[in-house]
C-alpha cells in the first residue's frame, strides 16, 4: 500500500475571506488578532487555513448569518439532504434544455457518432475567387 500523501491546505488572504463569507475585512483580521483561526504568514501576507476559517464561521452566529445572506452561502440549498448549488441570477444559471443537449451532443461526441463539419462548397468557392 503506498504512504499516505497529506493534503495540501487550502490558504486564502483575509480580503478573499471577507468575500466569500460575507463579512468585512476587520472582522477576519479581529479574528486573527484573537487567534480563533489559523494562519500563516507569508512574505508579508496573512494566508489563512480554509478549514479553520469555515469552522469559525459556523461557530458564530452573526457570521453564520452573513455567510448565508451575503457570502457565497446564498447559492446553495440549506437543505443538508440536497447540498447542491442554487444560482440565483439567470446570466449564470444555466438553461436546463440547453444543459440537457450539451450532454447529449458530448454522450454522441464520446461514441463517435458525430462527423467533423466540413466546409461546404459555397464557401471554398467564395474564399478561391478572393484570392
Amino acid at each position: 500500500m503506498p504512504p499516505k500523501i497529506p493534503k495540501q491546505p487550502i490558504r486564502i488572504s483575509p480580503s478573499q475571506a471577507a468575500n466569500l463569507f460575507g463579512v468585512s475585512e476587520k472582522t477576519i483580521r479581529r479574528a486573527l488578532k484573537d487567534e480563533e483561526i489559523r494562519y500563516i504568514v507569508v512574505r508579508g501576507v496573512y494566508k489563512i487555513n480554509f478549514e479553520s476559517l469555515l469552522k469559525w464561521s459556523q461557530t458564530r452566529t452573526k457570521v453564520k448569518n452573513k455567510f448565508n445572506s451575503n457570502g457565497i452561502g446564498q447559492y446553495i440549498e440549506n437543505d443538508k439532504k440536497i447540498g447542491k448549488w442554487k444560482i440565483k441570477n439567470r446570466l449564470y444559471s444555466p438553461n436546463p434544455q440547453l444543459a440537457e443537449n450539451m450532454s447529449k451532443d458530448e454522450e454522441i461526441e464520446e461514441k463517435g457518432l458525430l462527423s467533423e463539419i466540413k466546409p461546404t462548397k459555397d464557401i471554398i468557392d467564395k474564399s478561391s475567387s478572393s484570392s
